[in-house]
């Protein structure tokens, strides 16, 4: 594996490596300087994050992330053996905060007097040669006709650093189309039909079994969340999904909402409303709780901040308003809410999130643990407990208070360090 991995690494176990990768190069945080790998949560704790194996890859700081993964993975390439099958799982950082690019990529957008959108298109177009040169590599080490690549997002983009999600609604971190629609292509010489476009259901919990079914792996469906979806990418075929659940989130709760309100008055009796939920069946799109106000953000083709183009076409949603339902097949910019007309889908779609929620694991939510402070590791993110199943005692009073109180001075300590690593880039976003 090579680039961002943000799945966890409090054991050793949890990293890359510990979960069946032979190799790895990369970050395990959510986002860092591209140059200097410093990464930071919040104002409480900053450190070092670029990994190489279990080790932290200090020789390597100063490389521009894109360029360093894709070098990376060009080397893989090289000594990987042809008759050897092979699964590389590429996650570049970019197009991520801090909006960070080598120069020359910038001088490409000179033209452009939008600053965020320009160091946004700069990223892409660093971004688009490194796929260009992993393409070729393919070809020259004699890989590429039996190889499937596979190009996905995570979410929708974040129109306060440079992203755009126009003409959909929402963006990065709602239930929005804008947040949850996110754009992918497969290439590969095996397709039996080339140059289309697929209108198909697809999670990215299905790559699961698509990717054992190519692979010619012996295989069982039972307790998957995923599909097989090869034939409806490659061949048109109908698509075995039919329903996506985005997400319950049981902790979005508002404190002090009335349970009988929501549930009987909004859910029909099946559905507390007032839980924050996203579900997709066929044409129809169901959304319940606090999803946000969603509001379409134009392009920001002019000089400015975002929040000019923001305002433009600003949503304010009716007071206690908790269900909305759209026609996303008709209407992917959810501007038309059915929820007050057909209340037989509302009611349809709420039965389903409630058979979805019977089978849910509780989210934990743990509080934060203060021994993950790179300053206790040498300066680097990296694992802070030991193997699963040790027996780990309680520390002494004392040992608390100890780092309790380091907890506090590094918390001042990493913020004065991030707001001068930002200063030195001469950015604040």
């Amino acid at each position: 594996m090579v680039g961002k991995w943000h799945l966890g690494f409090c054991r050793p176990s949890c990293l890359p490596t510990g979960r069946g990768f032979q190799s790895f190069l990369g970050t395990l945080t959510g986002s860092g300087d591209h140059f200097s790998y410093q990464s930071c949560d919040g104002a409480e704790a900053c450190g070092f994050d670029l990994h190489d194996g279990d080790r932290p890859a200090w020789e390597m700081a100063g490389n521009y992330s894109t360029l360093l993964y894709i070098d990376r993975v060009k080397q893989i390439l090289k000594r990987h053996d042809p008759h050897t099958p092979l699964f590389l799982y590429l996650s570049l950082q970019a197009a991520h905060t801090p909006l960070q690019v080598p120069d020359h990529f910038l001088h490409l957008y000179d033209s452009h007097r939008n600053r965020l959108r320009r160091h946004y298109a700069a990223m892409l177009s660093c971004l688009d040669s490194g796929v260009a040169q992993v393409v070729q590599e393919l070809k020259t080490q004699g890989l590429y006709e039996n190889s499937v690549l596979i190009y996905s997002s995570d979410n929708g983009g974040q129109p306060l650093s440079g992203g755009s999600n126009w003409p959909l609604r929402g963006g990065k971190g709602t239930y929005w189309e804008g947040g949850i629609r996110a754009v992918g292509f497969v290439h590969s010489p095996l397709l039996k039909k080339k140059g289309i476009v697929s209108r198909a259901l697809i999670h990215v919990s299905d790559w699961y079994p698509t990717l054992l079914g190519l692979a010619g792996a012996q295989q069982s469906h039972h307790g998957l969340d995923g599909h097989d979806v090869w034939g409806s990418i490659s061949e048109g075929l109908p698509c075995p999904r039919t329903e996506i659940l985005f997400n319950i989130d049981p902790v979005s709760r508002k404190a002090g909402e009335p349970y009988d309100k929501a549930l009987i008055l909004s859910g029909f009796g099946i559905w507390d409303t007032a839980v924050r939920a996203a579900l997709r069946a066929g044409d129809w799109k169901l959304l319940t709780g606090n999803v946000g106000d969603g509001d379409w953000i134009p392009p920001q083709a002019l000089p400015g901040g975002p929040e000019r183009w923001k305002k433009l076409e600003k949503r304010r949603n009716k007071l206690g308003k908790s269900v909305w339902l759209f026609n996303v097949s008709a209407d992917p910019y959810e501007r038309y809410d059915l929820a007050e007309t057909r209340p037989e889908v509302v009611k349809h779609l709420m039965t389903r999130l409630a058979e979805y929620n019977q089978t849910a694991v509780m989210a934990r939510n743990p509080p934060d643990d203060p021994m993950a402070d790179p300053e206790l590791h040498g300066g680097a993110w990296s694992p802070w407990l030991g193997l699963e199943g040790d027996n780990e005692k309680e520390e002494s009073s004392k040992e608390k208070m100890i780092k309790i109180r380091h907890c506090k001075l590094s918390k001042l300590k990493a913020l004065f360090k991030k707001v001068g690593s930002r200063l030195q880039r001469k950015t604040l976003f």
